[in-house]
């Protein structure tokens, strides 16, 4: 969810890679304003938007909304203009004013990111119809979603449009093709408990067939299976911790065997850990926050909340660096586990992400159970992995510079 789109960006890697000439992979930020970088009026951020505008867009308005708050009509508007005539979105188009054309890379993921956030902010149903017409269109005859339209259908692509479809009210489980739901993808993708990674979700299939438990995907795949998407409160905690075995697991076995997996990969240390190729192992801030939500939708409640606090302890310096996506995970992270993001051990995420970019406006009644009562509160008396998207970002060769913005997914 975070720029955790990742793992399913890092697949789209490989077609651009492969038309691309290869040079050195460079270590630098993506360009800031301070480099000659010219950022759309509306826009949330200041680092270069070419990989992840519409996502850190969409999680930003999310989050306020989530909040309490309306977004500025310019923050929703440069999200609208970037959609393409058939609906579907890329991650930024430097040109709105211009059709869409072969070099426009509409993906699944940017897409359902709009989506969500557009329903949220409410008034632009032809958008969001039009956007879930192209998501249905671009179904695969597995019943998932690869990353870009007709490539293999992923963990995280297919929960991040489960996930869409759920905001506007449409039953996933009736959303097929050939006969099958995005579920049938998710199951198909659930490692069996007898095995290593047991219980959590695999990206894809390796090339000889073989799932292998990814921490970003299975996150993301919780969620996918529960029918919820960015936003979400405490679930019943699941009546069992064994791995259930079948050959067709019900979606909500999904969830618990995948959630299971995430509370034991975070119990010694409340952290995922992460490590790009040639570096160290790190603390992963974006897929733990991804993790905080999917164990607390999934009823694991009382380690959502470890995991939390370990993050208000440690992610603050993450965040700065990183901008409004992971400014925003964090806030969807605090209202999953119920607490305060006006007070994110001694930094307000409100003041933080709204200060991102235009203003948004304090409704006289909240939009989400957080209301803005307890947001003005928290916020000090003022009127919200892999982590491979990164890994996406990284591949300076082909164009593309760090992306250090905060899902995951991703996270997308």
């Amino acid at each position: 969810m975070n720029v955790r789109r990742s793992a399913a960006a890092l697949a789209a890697v490989g077609v651009l890679a492969a038309a691309a000439p290869a040079t050195a992979a460079g270590a630098s930020p993506a360009p800031s304003p301070s480099a000659k970088l010219t950022l759309p009026a509306g826009l949330y951020g200041t680092a270069d938007p070419a990989y992840d505008g519409v996502w850190r867009q969409s999680l930003t308005l999310v989050a306020q909304r989530t909040l309490g708050y309306r977004p500025a009509a310019q923050a929703v508007d440069w999200l609208t203009g970037q959609q393409c005539a058939n609906g579907a979105f890329a991650a930024f188009r430097a040109a709105p004013d211009k059709a869409c054309d072969s070099k426009v890379v509409v993906d699944t993921n940017n897409t359902a990111a709009a989506v969500q956030a557009l329903k949220a902010t409410g008034g632009h149903d032809d958008v969001v119809g039009k956007a879930v017409a192209w998501l249905k269109s671009v179904q695969n005859t597995d019943g998932g979603w690869g990353y870009n339209p007709g490539g293999a259908s992923d963990t995280n692509s297919t929960s991040v449009v489960i996930g869409a479809l759920a905001a506007t009210g449409t039953d996933p489980a009736k959303t097929t093709r050939a006969g099958k739901s995005p579920y049938d993808l998710l199951a198909a993708m659930s490692v069996p408990c007898k095995r290593p990674g047991g219980g959590g979700l695999a990206f894809q299939p390796d090339k000889k067939g073989a799932l292998a438990a990814n921490a970003d995907a299975t996150a993301a795949g919780v969620l996918g299976a529960l029918g919820k998407g960015f936003v979400t409160t405490a679930g019943k905690a699941p009546g069992s911790s064994a791995c259930v075995t079948g050959e067709h697991l019900t979606p909500a076995q999904i969830a618990d065997n995948a959630g299971a997996n995430l509370a034991s990969a975070v119990a010694k240390t409340g952290h995922l850990t992460s490590a790009l190729p040639g570096a160290t192992d790190q603390p992963d801030y974006g897929n733990t926050a991804d993790t905080v939500v999917a164990l607390a939708a999934d009823g694991h409640v009382e380690q959502a909340s470890r995991s939390y606090a370990w993050l208000e302890h440690n992610a603050t310096h993450w965040a700065e660096q990183s901008g409004p996506a992971a400014y925003a995970q964090l806030i969807l992270a605090a209202h999953a586990v119920g607490a305060q993001p006006g007070d994110f051990g001694g930094t307000s995420l409100v003041r933080s992400l709204n200060a991102q970019g235009p203003a948004p406006s304090m409704e006289s009644a909240g939009h989400a159970s957080n209301s803005p009562e307890k947001s003005t509160k928290s916020d000090g008396g003022s009127s919200f992995g892999l982590w491979w998207f990164v890994g996406v970002c990284l591949v300076a060769g082909i164009g593309i510079g760090f992306l250090l913005s905060g899902r995951k997914k991703q996270q997308l």
